[in-house]
């Protein structure tokens, strides 16, 4: 946690929280220079941003939500079932812009973003978290790369969850 001094107040506490984006979706994929990567009908599409002083504990935080969330409709059409319990899957993307900051102009800025040697072996443990709460393969785009990502996202049900603000 970093501590911010404004002017002559106390500091201020800064936590830095890894970001998720989770749309329930009835089908995604992910192509990557005009072939697809991985593809997924029903289940959740996750996009994923890590900053620097995110840890493994956020890690196994956040994956735990994500397999937990009751998103998904129950008998009586009631979100009340999570994406473990439809026997749905995860199509898992890195993406780096959900940390943008504009509050400089009109460039966005991504200095909040983990750089490569720190994000991608916490995006290798998310991988290995999620896959080990959902009982099976996560479907992943590639930390990085151009991706084109598409999807039906269904409801439409989207969370934005930050693993500081547990909520």
């Amino acid at each position: 946690m970093r501590r911010i001094r404004l002017s002559k107040q106390r500091p201020v506490k800064f936590n830095s929280p890894m970001r998720a984006v989770i749309q329930r979706v009835s089908e995604a994929s992910v192509t990557i220079a005009g072939h697809i990567r991985a593809e997924i009908q029903n289940g959740l599409v996750v996009l994923l941003a890590i900053e620097e002083a995110d840890t493994p504990e956020d890690n196994e935080w956040l994956s735990g939500k994500i397999v937990r969330l009751r998103i998904f409709p129950d008998d009586n059409g009631v979100m009340n079932r999570s994406v473990q319990e439809v026997g749905g899957d995860v199509l898992l993307v890195s993406q780096f812009t959900l940390f943008a900051s504009t509050k400089k102009g009109n460039r966005p800025s991504y200095t909040r973003a983990a750089r490569p040697e720190i994000a991608i072996p916490l995006y290798e443990a998310f991988i290995r978290w999620l896959t080990a709460g959902l009982g099976k393969p996560v479907r992943t785009g590639e930390f990085g790369a151009d991706m084109k990502v598409k999807l039906v996202n269904d409801g439409p049900v989207t969370i934005l969850i930050d693993s500081k603000n547990r909520e």
